[in-house]
């Protein structure tokens, strides 16, 4: 009986965009599981692919969009084009893709856009096991199939210090707080509804200067709301919980993190 997950990870592709990703914004956690994998001390990369249980094409969404797209032309194509090449070139230099049409292969990205880039290949998008943070039902993700990932900031590569060992005893006058730009509609509503209304709710649009530092809020707070702007996911749910404030998910059409597991609804 298997105790352990195989993951043979493909050497096919060239830096920046294959085998490298951001570690240091937004989408860290696509480049910190792409370095894990393949250069960390971890226990379940093989280098034997007939033991594998899994394959993982180190692609990356952040780097295609950073190196191939251009700014206001709203044109994905590239991106597509990508990882049709990526798969054509791993299924004719191996087997492994053509025995379950790529079911057993796994991509990783924390981009927006990632959703839309594997739209390159039919069976990325339908029978590949994607594993997204923008983990959105009514643009193909299908949580029969890929992995909701969730969202990290990591600014200059590193957990905000405030947020690592919060105050245990830290007061929070605060019913709930949200500081966000006005994206997508329910950030829209939001801001209207609590914008400057209540004193116990705290809601912005942008903090401004010589207002509280944002971690400061959420330490402050007993709920921090965490809306959907353009996309789904957010990095506030995971900031949130390391400030010890529970998060309030506004969203739609959006797969939760771990919700195979996890009954958040009931908590």
């Amino acid at each position: 009986m298997e105790r352990r997950l195989k993951v043979y990870v493909y050497q096919e592709g060239e830096l920046p965009i294959v085998h490298d990703g951001p570690c240091k914004d937004i989408y860290s956690i696509e480049g910190r599981f792409i370095h894990e994998i393949e250069h960390g001390k971890n226990r379940f990369r093989t280098s034997d692919p007939k033991s594998a249980h899994v394959f993982f094409m180190p692609f990356s969404v952040t780097w295609m969009v950073r190196f191939f797209y251009r700014a206001r032309e709203y044109d994905v194509s590239p991106l597509q084009e990508f990882v049709h090449d990526y798969v054509k070139l791993v299924s004719t230099k191996h087997p492994f893709w053509n025995r379950t049409q790529g079911a057993d292969h796994f991509m990783l990205s924390c981009h927006d856009w990632a959703p839309a880039a594997t739209k390159g290949n039919r069976f990325v998008y339908n029978t590949s096991i994607r594993v997204l943070c923008n983990a959105n039902t009514s643009e193909g993700f299908s949580p029969q199939k890929d992995v909701s990932l969730p969202e990290l900031h990591l600014y200059g590569g590193f957990v905000n210090p405030k947020l690592v060992s919060p105050p245990s005893t830290s007061p929070r006058p605060y019913l709930a707080f949200f500081a966000g730009g006005n994206h997508g509609h329910i950030r829209k509503a939001l801001l209207a509804h609590w914008k400057g209304k209540d004193h116990d709710i705290k809601v912005y649009d942008y903090l401004t200067k010589g207002e509280e530092d944002y971690y400061d809020y959420m330490l402050r707070s007993k709920f921090c709301l965490c809306p959907s702007g353009y996309e789904v996911a957010s990095p506030r749910i995971v900031e949130a919980i390391y400030a010890e404030c529970v998060p309030v998910i506004l969203s739609d059409h959006y797969v939760l993190p771990f919700s195979d597991v996890l009954r958040i609804e009931s908590c």
